[in-house]
């Protein structure tokens, strides 16, 4: 049997010694998130976390590098987007990986110990694979939870942009988009895009647009509201605007904008008499 057969099948044995080991060794006063529980069943989860690791990590000595890899990306992408870990300060999360790192290394000397015919130029080829491999897990963990966390910050937003224009369903194919508060620019084209999406996604033919509750608004925002009166009518939503405030009709009167062709009532009551 090769010796990364047999240093293999010691690893694999006091895989369960490492994870305890390791736990052991937090430094739990200096850390935090995850590693500084004292809820039975987180501690409970990450002794697994790191035992699956260990079961993965020494297939190094026994698999190629591709396939290596291709069956520890799992276990990276759970631990990217497992709850205890995202709520755990990053660079504790790599610390935890340079102990074990070292771990492996202590417990490669116990196996010369055990096996004095090892040559030095066998353990500096097992420590260079070591480092080589933790490295490139440690890489890809940290591009996992990138993206991990760039994805929920994607989702966050949408609902965000929902959240700035949203597009209520009524009856017989209407809608109400009641908006409120300042509207800057980047605000303006959000409930642009958003208010098209929604129409169309909702079958929407008819949509009231309520300014009431809009405090202020610039020139280049009536201009996006305008922009957004045009678009609904090209794909063939019917409008009709409700509470433009004095301030908002000058501001439109002012860039030469003409809502002639839009039904526009005092308020949003007197708009939804007409459904």
């Amino acid at each position: 049997m090769h010796r990364n057969q047999y240093l293999y099948e010691y690893l694999k044995e006091n895989s369960n010694n490492m994870t305890e080991e390791w736990y052991g060794n937090i430094d739990k006063l200096n850390t935090a998130g995850v590693y500084a529980s004292n809820d039975p069943g987180v501690i409970r989860a990450l002794k697994k976390q790191n035992h699956d690791f260990h079961l993965h990590f020494i297939e190094l000595f026994n698999k190629g590098e591709q396939e290596f890899f291709q069956d520890f990306e799992p276990w990276i992408i759970e631990i990217a987007s497992d709850f205890e870990h995202i709520n755990t300060p990053i660079q504790y999360v790599i610390r935890e990986f340079k102990n074990v790192r070292n771990q492996y290394f202590e417990y490669i000397r116990r196996f010369v110990q055990m096996n004095p015919g090892i040559t030095r130029g066998e353990v500096d080829l097992w420590y260079d694979v070591i480092l080589k491999e933790m490295d490139e897990v440690i890489l890809r963990f940290v591009e996992a939870t990138y993206r991990y966390s760039q994805n929920v910050l994607k989702a966050q937003q949408e609902t965000i942009n929902e959240l700035s224009a949203p597009v209520i369903s009524l009856s017989n194919h209407q809608g109400l988009l009641p908006l409120i508060g300042d509207i800057d620019t980047s605000r303006a084209k959000m409930i642009l895009e958003n208010t098209l999406r929604q129409c169309a996604k909702r079958d929407i033919h008819h949509l009231f647009v309520d300014l009431s509750g809009v405090v202020m608004i610039d020139t280049m925002v009536a201009h996006q509201i305008f922009q957004l009166l045009n678009a609904l009518k090209l794909i063939g939503v019917k409008t009709t605007l409700s509470g433009i405030r004095p301030e908002i009709a000058q501001t439109a009167v002012q860039l030469g904008l003409s809502f002639k062709d839009n039904e526009i009532r005092t308020n949003l009551a007197q708009a939804l008499e007409q459904k």
